[in-house]
């Protein structure tokens, strides 16, 4: 048995800023600074924040009067900015420069008159956020049977933004009926797509090529983590998405020669390491990393920490 690693995997730009952003906040301030959500969707990066002094929390009105609070990757409404204003909140924004130009854009769209449609996934926090960021009529679509569904005032002023976390191939029929329906609608252009959920996706489809079997490294509720599953599934080789090597089911390696590893743009190299140490102690004997892009993409950090130093590994 042979085990073959996706390249490019794990931690995107924006999930290695907003766990930058926590851990210079905890050395600038002390603990705890509170986070409203979990900062990414997973549980090892958040467990291991918690020890080091972070707070996590589900509403503002857990957070006492005056206290460090981090808004998580996602990005968060409207109201909860205010809410955070008028407790006297010390705010640092951890939300993804990619999120923050999906706000900006439909924005940007409802002030021109635009009513908006977003392509996402019903009840994701990154979702909710963007909902929350723009002022106007707006109708959350998930499919191309949504559309069929869509009740909107003006054909001729529509205009529609995206969820970070989808691929141009996950939107891609749905833009399509979008276009076939009003084909006066506004959209962004493919390339604001987040790089990372496309070179995950493209990585994953020349793993599958070469695997027996897929194991993807993420949490449950990580949007682009299951995808990845999707993919291998939809590929018709067995595949499987878990939180760490202790979720993995030895029967899943019965007769399988070429394993393929990867892992979701939440998700820690440790966590790799660890599912290579399991297989190995299964019976696989080599490691293979694909060939792939190699993403050299950095993000600004907030003027709050942005000179304070990162504490060592």
């Amino acid at each position: 048995m042979k085990i073959l690693l996706a390249q490019p995997r794990g931690f995107c730009a924006g999930v290695e800023r907003a766990i930058d952003i926590v851990e210079r906040a905890l050395v600038k301030y002390g603990r705890p600074v509170y986070v409203r959500h979990e900062i990414v969707h997973n549980k090892r990066v958040v467990e291991d924040l918690r020890a080091k002094g972070a707070v996590f929390v589900d509403e503002l009105d857990e957070v006492p009067a005056g206290s460090i609070t981090i808004f998580s990757a996602h990005g968060v409404a409207k109201v909860v900015e205010k809410d955070a204003g008028e407790r006297g909140l010390e705010v640092i924004d951890a939300t993804c420069p990619l999120v923050a130009k999906v706000h900006m854009e439909g924005q940007r769209y409802a002030r021109n008159g635009h009513e908006i449609i977003l392509i996402g996934h019903e009840g994701h926090a990154e979702v909710i956020g963007t909902l929350g960021q723009i002022d106007g009529p707006t109708h959350l679509v998930g499919s191309v049977e949504d559309v069929a569904r869509l009740t909107v005032a003006d054909p001729e002023q529509l205009a529609y933004v995206t969820q970070t976390t989808l691929s141009v191939d996950d939107t891609r029929d749905i833009i399509a009926a979008l276009n076939q329906r009003f084909p006066a609608i506004k959209g962004p252009d493919v390339r604001d797509i987040c790089y990372a959920t496309q070179n995950r996706q493209e990585a994953v489809r020349h793993l599958v090529e070469r695997s027996d079997v897929l194991l993807v490294i993420g949490a449950q509720n990580s949007s682009n983590s299951n995808r990845l599953r999707e993919i291998g599934a939809e590929m018709n080789i067995p595949s499987y998405l878990i939180d760490d090597a202790t979720c993995l089911d030895p029967a899943w390696l019965d007769g399988k020669k070429l394993v393929g590893v990867t892992a979701g743009a939440s998700a820690p190299e440790a966590l790799v390491d660890e599912l290579i140490a399991r297989l190995k102690e299964l019976g696989a004997e080599g490691v293979e990393m694909l060939d792939g892009l190699i993403e050299n993409v950095q993000f600004k950090l907030p003027s709050q920490v942005r000179n304070v130093e990162r504490p060592a590994a």
